[in-house]
């Protein structure tokens, strides 16, 4: 997707937001996702059938809507560890299939209850997403301290999201630095 030649090179409207259009130059798109590891980690889900989970419980619309009207089935996305001692890049996982209603959001005993969601309206969604590589941890302050980061959202001050996309040059700069740290 082009980049709107109003708002500069590399930036396009999404629900009326100025983000970086991180689509590459195959179309794919990627993304950062945040988990808490003591609700899904990347070793839950390396242990998954297929290695394989929906990403439940998203409840920001900010985040749905990316999932719901950006995320593509072959989408690459990395897999963060948010809210523990050390939160980092845990992993690369795939989106598989394309976003559907959260069936957390219908059921009373799940944290994620909502009960203004009804199943003829969903308000929730989810992806399911794969795992393709578990990297060493990329530690939050790495990433911080790294000048060739500067202007990732994850990064960005008072981001909260869990879900955001990344842009191509961000992308590529972290998945070599996993590699060197995987090789060293």
């Amino acid at each position: 997707m082009r980049g709107d030649p109003a708002l500069g090179a590399g930036f396009r409207l999404a629900h009326g937001h100025r983000i970086p259009d991180a689509r590459g130059s195959h179309g794919m798109r990627h993304w950062l996702m945040k988990s808490e590891p003591d609700e899904v980690s990347i070793d839950d889900l390396a242990r998954a059938p297929n290695k394989t989970i929906a990403w439940f419980g998203v409840r920001n619309y900010q985040a749905r809507n990316y999932m719901r009207d950006d995320m593509r089935v072959g989408d690459l996305a990395f897999f963060y560890h948010s809210s523990c001692p050390e939160p980092g890049i845990a992993g690369i996982v795939e989106v598989t299939k394309a976003a559907y209603p959260d069936a957390s959001q219908f059921d009373r005993k799940s944290p994620y209850y909502d009960a203004k969601s009804t199943k003829d309206a969903p308000r929730w969604c989810n992806v399911e997403v794969t795992l393709r590589e578990k990297t060493p941890l990329i530690a939050l302050a790495t990433l911080r301290d790294d000048p060739a980061l500067d202007g990732m959202l994850l990064l960005k001050r008072g981001n909260r999201l869990s879900i955001t996309p990344v842009e191509p040059a961000h992308w590529r700069h972290i998945t070599r630095l996993a590699a060197r740290t995987a090789r060293a």
